[in-house]
């Protein structure tokens, strides 16, 4: 094996990332049309089962790996442009991804752009991460990183942090999944600031292990080490129940519960052992991913070429497939124009289809997908001089 040019793209982080974006592709898919959905969360354990938790919890992977490789790639970008042409392209970037998230995204989630209610989801996260990125990749490498890792090991000590009034806002914006209002408009956080914005430039540093004259055996002994040291770290901590997420395991009825109540961490938001228990496993993929070869790993590495289109032209096809579904079961149009989010809907009780069908429409879904990423990704590379391609 020989070292990857840095003019190149890295076509592991690509597969890789391509993976994280068909298996959020199942968790949308099950949003809109899973019967079960609309009554309970696959996660709370007195109602699910194992096949609808694991159904989630595969898709818990895609933020922390976005967020990540984000970081990765940006620092590529950087060893082709320099620091500083970096820090305007990430600000760029960055505030492209919020505007797209408040306006073009929220129309597909919602079919209305109403914007006395604003959604700050995964995209918005990586915007703001971004720009905080923007900055921080000046300060020195070290304290960059034990910084991050302070924030991403520490942030769970704050679970319980109750600031003073006049400072709440800010604080759930910072670390607490809630709705703040300003003024007459509600800001729904899903996504709060911390650890995300830490986690990006751990990604960016592990870009080190992508530069020209990097032996690929070292690289890819250095990836497993950290993955499985992160996946073993979280074992570790989360067996002793100390520390790392704010719900504890319990040994429950049988051993497939407990197993679930071990694996059931919290997302929003991202707890420790969240992070560790995605990203570790994440990376070690990552290591496997630069021998993976085939017409799988094909249409991983094309689907992973062209993230935000993808993101993009999936909710729209989820939400229009919807509501047809929707109207062929006795619904109308309009009980799917969303004002909170789809499985929160009171018109919607009722509607919806079993898991198989959700799996068949998902996989209907990235079939159907992959021609129009491949054309879309040879556009982007015959048209290089259309500067606004950069940004989709």
């Amino acid at each position: 094996m020989t070292a990857t040019p840095i003019h190149s793209r890295i076509t592991s982080i690509d597969l890789l990332r391509g993976v994280v974006i068909v298996l959020m592709a199942l968790d949308h898919v099950r949003d809109y049309f899973h019967y079960d959905a609309f009554f309970y969360d696959p996660t709370d354990l007195t109602q699910t089962n194992g096949a609808i938790f694991f159904t989630r919890f595969i898709t818990h992977f895609c933020a922390p790996v976005f967020v990540f490789l984000a970081g990765t790639s940006a620092f590529l970008v950087g060893e082709r442009r320099g620091k500083k042409v970096l820090s305007g392209w990430l600000i760029k970037r960055g505030v492209w991804l919020i505007i797209a998230e408040i306006t073009i995204i929220k129309l597909g989630w919602f079919f209305q752009l109403d914007f006395s209610l604003i959604v700050l989801q995964v995209i918005w996260v990586l915007g703001i991460s971004m720009i905080f990125l923007a900055g921080i990749i000046h300060l020195p490498r070290k304290l960059t990183i034990a910084l991050c890792l302070l924030v991403v090991f520490g942030h769970d000590a704050f679970n319980n942090f109750q600031p003073s009034e006049s400072w709440s806002g800010v604080w759930s914006f910072l670390h607490v999944f809630s709705i703040v209002p300003v003024g007459s408009v509600a800001i729904f956080v899903g996504y709060p600031m911390i650890p995300w914005i830490f986690v990006m430039p751990l990604g960016y540093y592990l870009g080190q292990l992508y530069t020209p004259g990097t032996d690929p055996e070292y690289r890819i002994a250095k990836l497993r080490q950290i993955g499985l040291g992160a996946f073993l770290l979280f074992v570790i901590i989360r067996f002793t129940n100390l520390y790392g997420d704010p719900v504890i395991w319990t040994v429950q009825k049988n051993l497939g519960f407990t197993i679930m109540s071990f694996f059931n961490v919290s997302k929003y938001p991202p707890s420790l052992l969240y992070l560790l228990v995605t990203l570790g496993p994440a990376i070690y993929l990552l290591s496997l991913a630069e021998r993976w070869k085939g017409t799988l790993a094909s249409y991983m590495v094309t689907v992973g070429r062209v993230p935000m289109f993808y993101y993009i032209i999936h909710i729209y096809i989820i939400h229009i497939g919807g509501a047809i579904a929707a109207m062929l079961t006795g619904f109308s149009l309009s009980d799917m124009v969303i004002n909170v989010w789809v499985t929160e809907e009171p018109q919607l009780d009722g509607y919806g289809f079993g898991l198989w069908v959700v799996y068949a429409l998902w996989l209907l879904l990235i079939v159907g997908l992959y021609p129009v990423c491949k054309w879309y990704y040879q556009y982007k590379q015959n048209h290089r001089n259309q500067w606004w391609l950069s940004y989709l």
